[in-house]
């Protein structure tokens, strides 16, 4: 809800209050955002407002008739420069005559009763009221809007900007936030989640006390350095409690998020394109758009923060066909043959796989032009003769006769200098013309800049998925940015580069999901490179991290759940070794991490033991059957250093949890699983699947218990261990939602001093899955 009291605006969700006014100078003041509070009437606004009698001493007043205002120390809507505001601004314009200050003040409000879109780039659907605000500095003729729309029953309020110039001068912007948040003080943790490569997500906590913190991307993309999604929060907010702003922002590019404390105790948040090496040439007449900026508070914690994100992600972010449907259960080639792949392979694996239950058989790069490693073809969609000796739709005809859906791997936004396509085209790249040029992986990025090369892959796009029958692609973007020229801009609007391009890209992106909307996208960018609520707008779901291997896969995803559900998370159980770590992990443990948001293989299954594709077709059949809570349950992170992860079901009738340890401790034998979301006066059946364990895993020690000695590796090992099994502990459980929630103690742990069935082997990096089921009375 938004109303408006005098000069004075109320938005409202179903649990926080967002409060600003027009100051007597006519800049707008933030007075609060945070719990909701009872308001209804000017009178009650009264005590959030700061009481200024004297601007504090070397600071500058405003003007003249208002000595008791200096911006520097005011909580503001809009910062700016050159007004007496010194902290990081929201925005940066460069005028005709040189100068760079700007005023913006009040000219008029309405409240819309739908939302005014955005016309380059994506935005959040289905609000229902929309703030609009119009500032003006009169003496430059430029125009600022301001749009606030605000998700009640989500908690969320979203902001953005945009920038009119009305001069017949042109002016040059230089910086245009999308959301700044103004506190009274700076008793804040700043939570930002950075990594690199295979190592996404990696949560950092700052205890904000002084001077500026800058979490940013600059690589083209909003990138695997440092995601968009920050919370500000309490030093003493846990998982269930405390006070946390969840901030996110719905684009794919160069993104920056500062958080200044400035001299008076202050802090200031701001969030929005990346200022650095940005620049907007706007003529008389022209408009500038910032990203849509997402805002969530809680005072109940970070859980409660993240179920509004996720809930607000999947009905207002994920859009089309696939929005609230179940994705399947897939198998890709890429590890099981990286490059190596033929028609032979291809269908021999895609038997294997319909044997365990898989749905979707994705083939992976290398199927293309000449795509025998990674130097070239990449712009040449078309098969390669070898390797698919009947064409891909004889492939997938094949592949659909045996009774899976076929999924194929593109990226279409690069090219290898070594290809058709770049020697047709040279000058549709990101490149210097006449410079040397660095690559990423030996390929260079095309110009998304140029409305030709957007409208040819638009084409040649199209006529690829139009050529056979398929249900999946996997969009891949596999380098950053280097060499940032496009051929297709005149000199002075270079530095455009980095925002025309993502434009370009959620054009492209536009055109071929409203072409295909049946068909699954899932959005990948050397892993979670470009993990952001604006691919999200096309994409439903986002390959999460290149790297495969469970335990590090278990940080990665709970760290994207702080802001991200589950049902957007694309995971895979891969082969042991592990590919980017050597490490070796249990094949349940795989599975338990991957089978929390979408679920996915990643094996060569025509290799595996009997044994093994035992254990799979065990798993992805319990995983039919739980799908919905998996993907689009309530998720809830419980424990923090074992990995204690809990998912309800709307209802909350069903759950299933978690628990996994990275490294044993010695003579630490007691563990609780946690549950939460479930009703607390219902009845539950708490229970796990048994299990048996090769007796090899227990090593020499199987000589304690054997009558004869039998050597480690030897035949007569061999044989035992075929034949003899450990049993693991049976959990089996009926109590009440309070008692579970409290925490069940587990069978005891395997500590040196013997092994039965009561037993729980729980070794290095071991897990378990626990399935929690509503009855309709107590046994």
């Amino acid at each position: 809800m938004i109303r408006q009291y005098d000069q004075c605006f109320v938005l409202e969700t179903a649990h926080s209050s967002y409060i600003l006014r027009i100051l007597p100078t006519k800049q707008l003041e933030h007075l609060y955002y945070g719990k909701k509070l009872t308001i209804t009437s000017c009178q009650d606004i009264v005590p959030l407002i700061e009481q200024h009698a004297f601007a504090p001493g070397n600071t500058n007043i405003y003007d003249e008739e208002h000595p008791e205002y200096s911006l520097e120390d005011m909580r503001l809507e809009v910062g700016t420069i050159g007004k007496g505001d010194i902290r990081v601004p929201f925005v940066e314009i460069i005028h005709d005559d040189g100068s760079s200050t700007n005023d913006f003040l009040y000219h008029d409000a309405k409240i819309n009763t739908t939302r005014t879109p955005i016309n380059t780039l994506p935005y959040a659907t289905n609000n229902q009221e929309e703030l609009e605000i119009t500032l003006v500095d009169e003496a430059y003729d430029v125009t600022l809007k301001l749009y606030y729309n605000v998700y009640d029953k989500y908690d969320m309020i979203t902001r953005r900007a945009v920038l009119i110039n009305n001069n017949k001068n042109a002016i040059r912007l230089n910086r245009l936030m999308s959301t700044q948040l103004d506190f009274s003080t700076h008793d804040f943790v700043l939570t930002t989640f950075n990594g690199s490569w295979t190592d996404e997500m990696n949560r950092h906590d700052y205890v904000v006390e002084s001077g500026l913190h800058i979490n940013a991307s600059f690589t083209g993309s909003s990138s695997s350095r440092a995601n968009p999604f920050v919370m500000l929060s309490n030093k003493h907010t846990s998982e269930d409690a405390g006070e946390v702003y969840g901030l996110n922002l719905i684009y794919s590019g160069n993104h920056y998020e500062a958080v200044e404390v400035s001299s008076y105790g202050k802090m200031r948040f701001v969030s929005g394109i990346n200022p650095q090496n940005f620049s907007f040439l706007l003529a008389q007449g022209e408009q500038f758009e910032s990203p849509e900026a997402v805002m969530c508070y809680s005072d109940r914690g970070f859980n409660d923060m993240s179920q509004h994100m996720h809930k607000f992600i999947n009905d207002c972010i994920v859009r089309g066909s696939w929005q609230h449907q179940e994705r399947p259960i897939l198998l890709n080639s890429w590890e099981a043959n990286y490059f190596k792949i033929n028609e032979q392979k291809l269908i021999k694996q895609a038997k294997a796989a319909k044997k365990v239950g898989i749905e979707l058989f994705v083939m992976d790069d290398g199927w293309f032009g000449k795509r025998d490693n990674d130097q070239s073809s990449l712009g040449d969609w078309q098969y390669d003769p070898k390797k698919l000796p009947h064409g891909l739709k004889h492939l997938v005809d094949k592949i659909n006769a045996i009774g899976l859906d076929f999924g194929i791997w593109v990226e279409p936004e690069m090219v290898n200098v070594d290809s058709n396509l770049y020697r047709s085209h040279p000058n549709w790249t990101i490149a210097i013309p006449g410079h040397g040029q660095s690559e990423g992986r030996h390929q260079r990025i095309l110009d998304l800049c140029n409305p030709e090369v957007v409208d040819y892959l638009t084409k040649v796009m199209s006529k690829l998925f139009e050529s056979a029958d398929i249900k999946y692609v996997k969009w891949d973007m596999n380098r950053t940015f280097s060499d940032i020229y496009s051929p297709y801009l005149p000199s002075d609007k270079q530095q455009e580069v980095f925002h025309r391009y993502i434009i370009g890209l959620y054009k492209l992106l536009d055109n071929l999901t409203k072409a295909f909307p049946d068909i699954l996208f899932e959005g990948c960018a050397s892993g979670g490179n470009r993990f952001d609520l604006g691919m999200l707008c096309f994409m439903p779901q986002i390959w999460a991290s290149d790297n495969t291997d469970a335990l590090c896969r278990a940080r990665i995803q709970k760290n994207y759940s702080y802001g991200y559900p589950l049902s957007v998370i694309s995971n895979h159980v891969s082969s042991t070794l592990n590919h980017q770590t050597l490490r070796t992990t249990p094949l349940n443990t795989r599975y338990n991490v991957a089978c929390f948001g979408i679920l996915g293989y990643e094996i060569n299954l025509a290799d595996l033991s009997n044994e093994a594709l035992e254990e799979i077709t065990k798993q992805i059949a319990a995983y039919k059957v739980h799908r919905k809570t998996f993907q689009f349950g309530t998720f809830y992170r419980v424990n923090q250093v074992l990995h204690n992860w809990c998912v309800v079901s709307d209802d909350q009738k069903d759950a299933m949890g978690m628990l996994l340890q990275e490294l044993v401790l010695p003579h630490h034998q007691y563990h609780q699983f946690i549950a939460r979301g479930l009703k607390e006066d219902s009845h539950y059946h708490f229970f796990n699947e048994a299990k048996q364990y090769n007796v090899k895993l227990f090593g020499d020690l199987i000589n304690t218990a054997s009558p004869v000695h039998i050597k480690q590796d030897s035949l007569a090992h061999q044989v035992v261990a075929k034949f003899v099994k450990m049993p693991g502990e049976v959990e089996d459980i009926h109590t009440t939602g309070s008692v579970l929630m409290q925490g069940v103690g587990l069978k005891q742990a395997f500590s040196a001093n013997g092994y039965n069935e009561n037993v729980r082997y729980f070794q290095d990096f071991a897990s378990r899955l626990y399935f929690i089921e509503e009855e309709s009375e107590m046994k």
